[in-house]
């Protein structure tokens, strides 16, 4: 998979959390993911269908740092993860693949946006609708880390 194709996944996300919830979050090394089950506890995944591709993005955070965000964008700290942190994940969700989207289309990339769906849980999988690879990109914080997983044929 292509950086120039991955890239405004990652600043997306990066945006979305600083002008959002005035968190920073540093990326790590992607690596190749192997496995459906999610690296953190609640996950938005969403699907984007395109006449040059078809993939997924899902944007998974650990516990403590979806109730941190949820803490500074809605003034408001869950004792754990329930229906309004599920639904900030989905906007979230949301948010990141919509600001890619706008940077791709500049490169000539269109696709539509799904829906997305949230899971969540300890060791919940994220099945993407794709035969590619699956990229996974951590991000540390000082309140835990979010993931980001990318996959397209």
């Amino acid at each position: 998979m292509r950086a120039e194709f991955v890239n405004p996944f990652l600043s997306s996300l990066v945006n979305v959390l600083t002008t959002m919830a005035q968190l920073d979050i540093t990326p790590k090394k992607p690596q190749v993911k192997r496995t459906e089950i999610a690296k953190g506890d609640v996950s938005g995944l969403i699907g984007m269908v395109g006449p040059k591709t078809k993939g997924s993005l899902s944007v998974t955070f650990e516990e403590e740092l979806a109730l941190e965000i949820m803490s500074r964008m809605l003034g408001e700290r869950p004792t754990s993860i329930d229906a309004d942190v599920t639904d900030m994940v989905g906007e979230i969700t949301n948010m990141v693949t919509g600001g890619a989207k706008r940077i791709l289309a500049e490169k000539g990339f269109d696709f539509e946006m799904a829906t997305p769906i949230v899971v969540s849980g300890k060791e919940h999988t994220i099945t993407h609708k794709s035969d590619g690879q699956i990229i996974l990109m951590p991000f540390d914080s000082e309140f835990g880390r979010a993931y980001i997983e990318i996959c397209f044929d």
